[in-house]
């Protein structure tokens, strides 16, 4: 199953998923290893460049992803409805913390008037720079968020494991496996 469905999500959205994840989580540790090279490191300029083009990757999958939501059913939430809320307000926070980090990352990026290279592949162009201390406060709100998206993203991953082996239900499962959207709930 490509797309979503009441009763499970699809392959699309699943692999949406799991890419972010990922990416995030290796955008954190070679960002946090990045910060500590020194000038004459072999790294110190090609690890902030794989970091930025990764970034923006992700900014567009983000995009993306947010539009095929929009576009696709939402499986049914399970658990209490203090449960169902706080996984809602999770995803936006989710959302939010993303779209924040990789804004920021590219207001960094772009203080000095630079578009970003991707990979050699096209040029983000700036849009927007030469803001007082841009690439300043646009570190900080970067930083800061970043981690604040880690701790939301272990809270998300830690409800998942909850409610997949206390609660027994089926939301873990159906954020792996697309043949769950064909099932009935």
């Amino acid at each position: 199953m490509w797309r979503n469905t009441r009763n499970g999500w699809g392959v699309v959205s699943i692999s949406f998923h799991w890419l972010s994840a990922l990416a995030v989580i290796g955008l954190f540790l070679l960002g946090w290893w990045m910060t500590g090279l020194g000038y004459y490191h072999s790294w110190y300029n090609q690890a902030p460049w794989i970091h930025r083009s990764i970034g923006i990757l992700l900014l567009l999958v983000t995009v993306g992803r947010m539009a095929w939501r929009l576009l696709n059913a939402t499986p049914a939430a399970e658990g209490s409805r203090f449960e169902r809320i706080a996984a809602h307000l999770g995803h936006i926070g989710i959302y939010v913390l993303l779209l924040l980090v990789m804004l920021s990352g590219y207001m960094i990026s772009t203080a000095n008037g630079r578009g970003v290279s991707v990979f050699g592949w096209f040029e983000m162009p700036a849009l927007l720079h030469g803001l007082p201390n841009q690439a300043s406060i646009a570190g900080d709100i970067h930083w800061y968020s970043a981690v604040l998206l880690l701790i939301v993203a272990a809270g998300h991953a830690l409800a998942a494991i909850k409610h997949h082996f206390h609660d027994r239900h089926r939301t873990l499962v159906r954020m792996v496996n697309p043949a769950h959207s064909r099932r009935p709930g």
